[in-house]
């Protein structure tokens, strides 16, 4: 029996479409590890590795920045948000939000505050939108708006422009509120819009950033980024309080400096951009299949019939988007290559046939 599950297992290919998550190390980056466990050096952050990471990160943000480690995206959002406000405040965000729905009350837990779900048909937050929930502005029986928090890319696979970012983040500082990008995707959205990091973030009025490393081929690293000073004031503290202060940060730290150097970000979110969109080209010739939202970075959301669903699952893992609408999410990575794409698409195919 066991022999037979081995056999199973192994007809499933190796590359599935659920997740970037579940894409292994980029090679230079599981090089740049392997490079970096020689000797002992300091704990905690104070090694080289973690000033070259930072020196890195000032090199595409700006040399004004702070930028803490961490190894955890929810700990990013949590700990970022916990930062800006006050526990009395409000955090205004999509009701598709990852704060809102797939962080497990985390953020609302550690900062106290209140998520306030904004309706967003496409994932992205509007002026308008955000403008509806903004009231009881010095009501002492109203929790305070504070912060506006966007995803980039957002949970639908769709990508802010500049100029939608831009405005919010106008609205919000004419109201003495903060602007926070959950970047989990942040390297997809900026190859996808044509820009470099800072770009695509601070120049368009970001105050903090959540930057995601994981679904750009790293092993368990992000980073909190902010773009003044006085608002990372009290985050070392904050950091340790959430249980993210790595002892061994040289191994978070090294992998931003693979990632950060010679463009690889960018060649990856590029690949798996590319992929998606090749994906998406082939799944349109299936009758019956139909994508739902806009392709703009390394995410394919269609709609299948519901029969098919087990069936695909049975050889490929992915996730269930909407149950009810019968919509399905499909990611590609760093490592998707056109074989797994056109492989995928095919058995896609025959079984929405019935063959």
């Amino acid at each position: 029996m066991a022999a037979l599950c081995y056999i199973v297992r192994a007809m499933k290919p190796a590359r599935s479409f659920a997740s970037d998550n579940n894409a292994g190390i980029h090679p230079k980056v599981l090089q740049a590890v392997a490079a970096a466990n020689l000797g002992h050096v300091v704990g905690y952050g104070d090694d080289p590795y973690t000033e070259a990471a930072a020196r890195k990160f000032k090199q595409h943000f700006g040399a004004d920045i702070e930028v803490f480690m961490v190894f955890n995206g929810t700990a990013a959002n949590c700990l970022s948000l916990k930062a800006l406000t006050q526990t009395y405040q409000a955090v205004l965000c999509t009701e598709a939000a990852h704060i809102y729905t797939d962080e497990c009350g985390a953020p609302e837990k550690f900062t106290g505050c209140k998520l306030i779900p904004i309706a967003a048909p496409d994932g992205k937050l509007t002026v308008e939108s955000v403008s509806g929930a903004y009231h009881g502005i010095g009501d002492q029986h109203h929790v305070q708006p504070c912060v506006i928090s966007i995803t980039q890319v957002t949970e639908m696979g769709t990508v802010y422009q500049p100029a939608e970012i831009r405005d919010l983040a106008r609205f919000a500082h004419q109201r003495d509120m903060l602007l926070h990008m959950d970047g989990a995707r942040i390297a997809n959205a900026a190859v996808s819009l044509g820009l470099n990091l800072r770009q695509a973030t601070r120049d368009l009025g970001v105050d903090v950033l959540s930057f995601g490393g994981t679904k750009n081929g790293a092993m368990g690293a992000e980073a909190v980024v902010f773009f003044s000073k006085k608002l990372a004031r009290d985050f070392l503290y904050l950091r340790k309080q959430g249980m993210q202060l790595a002892s061994k940060m040289r191994f978070i730290s090294v992998q931003f400096e693979a990632l950060l150097s010679n463009d690889l970000w960018r060649k990856n979110a590029e690949h798996a951009n590319r992929m998606a969109a090749l994906l998406a080209k082939e799944v349109r010739k299936i009758p019956r299949v139909g994508i739902v939202y806009p392709v703009e970075a390394n995410g394919v959301f269609a709609q299948i019939p519901r029969q098919a669903i087990a069936k695909l699952q049975k050889r490929y893992f992915f996730y269930v988007w909407n149950e009810e609408e019968s919509v399905v999410r499909w990611m590609c990575s760093f490592d998707t290559t056109e074989g797994d794409v056109k492989g995928f698409a095919r058995f896609v195919a025959e079984t929405v046939d019935g063959r």
